[in-house]
């Protein structure tokens, strides 16, 4: 990789966000993994940097949380000269991210996006739900999801499988929408939840993971963590054979 080499010969520092997958360092990619080992300055979340720590030797490494972020963005900002920092995110950059991602862009300008393999990926492979024919929703951002939730009934009115990333918040109740208010919001609207099949996945890809499968209606008396996405199946079989 070339021009990670030649970045380190510029004037400015660069700054690249990357994604290093769900949790297990075997999903991190080979393009991933240089672009971290040649950079200088790491700032990250405590899971993300634990997915990485193998290549974070000799690094200038900012572990942040959403309340001190802010902070190291801005130091770092303020003292990145010529160095490479990179930006790491669980899963992939361009999904459930873009709150952060659009900062770091107003913060530093010019940030090098690179993909990686998301949970919501892994999710549908397990489930054996394909993406392309189903709707993508997360509800993991900090704005309203009001239109969010009306996107969730329309999809699966219309017969789509769902891929969902539910939005922890624990410390406001009101803002809380995981598995459980999940089940009772779609029951609420008139869903016939008993017949509904679900997937819950935590933890994917590490030692931790675990896989929930059953109706919608069952989700409304459990916890999951965190770390989970949903998959609504409606999936019909459709192979290429059906269409001669």
């Amino acid at each position: 990789m070339k021009y990670i080499k030649d970045h380190k010969n510029e004037t400015m520092g660069k700054v690249f966000a990357v994604g290093v997958g769900p949790g297990s360092p075997k999903y991190v990619t080979e393009i991933v993994k240089e672009i971290v080992l040649n950079s200088d300055i790491v700032i990250g979340y405590k899971y993300t940097l634990n997915t990485i720590e193998t290549l974070l030797k000799n690094k200038e490494i900012h572990e942040v949380t959403m309340k001190d972020q802010e902070d190291a963005y801005q130091k770092v900002s303020k003292t990145i000269g010529n160095k490479t920092c990179v930006i790491p995110f669980t899963g992939d950059v361009n999904f459930s991210e873009s709150e952060v991602v659009d900062r770091l862009i107003e913060i530093f300008g010019d940030v090098q996006i690179i993909p990686g393999i998301s949970s919501i990926q892994v999710a549908a492979s397990k489930a054996r739900v394909p993406i392309d024919k189903s709707k993508v929703i997360t509800m993991h951002i900090s704005t309203s999801i009001e239109e969010k939730k009306l996107e969730l009934q329309k999809a699966l009115i219309d017969g789509f499988s769902v891929i969902l990333v539910p939005r922890p918040w624990p410390k406001e109740p009101s803002k809380h929408f995981m598995q459980s208010e999940i089940a009772t919001y779609l029951k609420d609207q008139g869903f016939d939840t008993s017949n509904m099949k679900v997937h819950v996945f935590e933890f994917l890809t590490t030692d931790k993971e675990t896989h929930f499968v059953g109706k919608v209606k069952d989700l409304e008396v459990k916890q999951f963590s965190d770390l989970s996405v949903m998959v609504f199946d409606q999936t019909k079989l459709e192979s290429y054979i059906n269409f001669k």
